[in-house]
Order: C-alpha cells, then structure tokens, then sequence
C-alpha cells in the first residue's frame, strides 16, 4: 500500500509537472533560481505569499467563440493574492484594466504612463509583475497566466460555483444571460459572467471587478466546504487544470509549490479572505473612460498588506454586487437595533457660544474609526471608496438595467 500511494503520487507530480508552461519573473532571474527554484514540501507554504493572477483577452489558440483575434495582448483581469505569513487572512487586490500607472521599463517596452493592462503586450507575465511590484511596494514571486479556455477548465476541475443574481443579466457581447436567482455555474457560462461589464452594474470595469468578487467569494466558500483542501486528489486535479491552461512563473511551476499554496488557505477563516478593488477614481488627466490611482487610500491599504494584516471593508458590495437577501442566517450581517431617538432640545443654540473642550463626551456614543486604524480584531480599517467584501459575505451580482 505504501509502495503504490508512493507511486500514484509520484505519478500524479509528473503528470502536472509535464504540462507545465514557464516564463520567468524578473525575481528568478535575479535570484539565479531560473527554473531551478526547489519546492517546498506539501504542507502550508513557509513565509508569506503574494501571487499574481493575470488573465489575457488574447484569442491565440483559443478557438472562433470569443470574437475576432485583434492582434493585441491585455491584461484585462490582473489580481494579486496575499497569503499572510501565519497563514491567519488572505487579501485580493483587483487592479482595474483602465487604471493609469508609470509601467517600469520591461524587456519589450514601458517606462512610460498608461493603463496597467498594457504590461502584458510590453513585457509578458514579467512585465505586469514588475508594474505590480512598482504599484503595491510588494514582492511578487508567483505569478500566473490564464487565457478564456483557461477558465473554464478550472471552473469544471472546481465542479461549478454558485453565484447570486438580483435581476436580469443580459450581455450579447459575452453572451450571458441570467435571470433572477442562484446559478450553478461552470464551463462557459462561467467564463461569460466572468467577463461580463456591460452585463452588470453600470457597465464598467469597476462593476465588472465587483460582480467577479461575488463569484470569488462563493468559489472560496465552494472550495473549503466540499473538502478540496484536504483531498489530495482534488488538489492535484486542479493543479493538473492548472498546469494544462495557464502559464506559471519559474518558482511556481512545481505541483507542490501549487499544492503547498492551496493548503496555506486550509484552515483560514471565511471572514479573513478579503477581496478588494484597488482605489481609484477620474481625473482630468487621465484620457476619458480611463481611471487615476488613489495613492492615499493604495498606501493605507498596501502598508496594511506589507504588514501581514488582515483588513476590513466598510461594507460589504460594490457597483454591480449587495449583500445577498436570502444569505443563510449565520452569514447575513446583523442589523443593528434601532437607537431611542434622542429627545430635543427646544432652546436655540448660539453657534458663536464657545465650545468647552472639557466638556464630558458621551461614551456611548458611535465613533467612525478612521481609515488606517486597527479594529479589535486586528484588522486595518480601510478607506470607503476601497470597495470589496470577505469570503464570508454572501452577495449578489446586479445587473445593468
């Protein structure tokens, strides 16, 4: 018995390693560990992790259903995943595709400003991973590159994620369609809601990220509770899924550096996987329909992440997604009870009568922690206008009426 699990193990590892893809990061090459990086054993990964996670609108290979191939190369979907080093939270970053950044110098191009989904066609993986180093202060030395057959492989090995709709999702560009209601979705239909913007909310980008955090949250939820991380051919399935239609990083591309990563998240808390929209909002100096990176409200967020915090959203929602009506009663958030309205106070009020900075202040009364302090729980408040929710928050996507 020993001798043949022994075997399909072995097996298993070079099954995945043989359909591995690897491009290497501008840290492999500096390391020297190009291709050489030794893996860790499967148990939860040491240190903690930032991996990047890109997916290409490119429709090389990808067959006639996904439109005319336009020559280009974006990265329309670029998200960051970091495991804290306890192995206590997690934090995803969406970076919109519109947002306007300096792109460092790359292999093929950069040092120059425009939008991040650019890096992709200027240096390849390595380039948005250096744009996204420059961007968050962060380390980045996994990283992962997936294409639209990509999608739905992954989708199929995870066996379909359930995801919330409020109201119709019509989008014929994707071809999506949704009523109403709770889908299973897998295959194709996940990759349409997937890439669906003017399906939901108000069309955008931003929206986009939004709806993509509901389906996110749910996979998070689906994974952990139908036991994947514990199985060990479950685990390797999606390494194989992964392996077969993604392009890996160097340091990456070892099934048990994929495994090691996936059992960090084992034993984690639903409501410390965050996931957030990296802040940013219009300018006058950024072409129209383009958006400018909030560097006040990045640093807030990023110095939280540099710092192994966990963070917390003000609430849960974005453009395209609320809080789910029908969330099972242990996960919906509980609604505060009403306060005693307070009585009033006939007398007019001087506005000109000094204010006694002695006076005694109602302990009782609500105070707004501001954006950067730490809650009880240890969790960095974050500003308003970073928007997100956890894995423990049950949303819906809403679509664009």
């Amino acid at each position: 018995m020993l001798v043949s699990g022994a075997s399909i193990a072995a097996y298993a590892a070079w099954d995945v390693t043989a359909s591995i893809s690897t491009v290497s990061l501008a840290s492999d090459l500096e390391s020297g560990e190009e291709g050489a990086a030794p893996p860790p054993s499967i148990d939860a990964i040491d240190g903690g992790v930032n991996l990047l996670l890109v997916g290409s609108d490119s429709r090389t290979n990808q067959g006639d259903a996904y439109g005319e191939d336009e020559g280009g190369e974006l990265n329309d979907v670029t998200m960051l995943l970091h495991i804290a080093e306890d192995h206590s939270n997690a934090t995803v970053v969406s970076f919109p595709r519109d947002l306007v950044v300096d792109l460092p110098e790359c292999p093929e191009g950069g040092g120059y400003t425009a939008p991040i989904n650019t890096a992709l066609s200027q240096g390849g993986l390595a380039c948005v991973a250096l744009t996204v180093e420059s961007l968050t202060g962060l380390s980045v030395p996994f990283a992962a590159e997936i294409q639209f057959n990509g999608v739905i492989e992954m989708s199929n090995a995870v066996g379909g994620v359930p995801v919330c709709v409020t109201d119709v999702i019509d989008d014929p560009y994707t071809g999506v369609y949704l009523e109403p209601g709770t889908h299973p979705l897998a295959g194709a239909d996940a990759l349409g809601f997937l890439r669906t913007r003017h399906g939901v909310g108000d069309g955008s980008d931003l929206g986009r990220i939004s709806s993509q955090q509901v389906f996110l949250s749910s996979l998070v939820r689906t994974v952990k509770s139908d036991s994947t991380l514990t199985d060990f051919g479950k685990l390797y399935g999606l390494a194989k899924a992964a392996a077969s239609n993604m392009i890996l990083s160097d340091r990456l591309a070892s099934p048990d550096t994929m495994v090691s990563i996936a059992l960090a998240l084992k034993d984690m808390d639903l409501s410390k996987v965050t996931f957030v929209a990296f802040p940013s909002y219009s300018a006058d100096w950024v072409p129209e329909g383009k958006v400018a990176p909030d560097t006040e409200a990045a640093e807030i967020l990023f110095a939280a992440i540099r710092a192994d915090q966990p963070v917390a959203v003000e609430a849960p929602g974005g453009i395209a997604s609320v809080v789910d009506p029908n969330a099972p009663a242990e996960a919906a958030p509980a609604d505060p009870a009403p306060a005693e309205p307070a009585p009033v106070d006939p007398a007019p009020v001087d506005p000109e009568a000094p204010v006694d900075p002695e006076a005694p202040v109602d302990p009782e009364a609500p105070v707004e922690p501001e954006p950067g302090s730490v809650n009880a729980d240890g969790s960095t408040v974050l500003p308003s206008n970073v928007k997100g929710q956890t894995a423990a928050d049950y949303t819906c996507s809403v679509g664009n009426e």
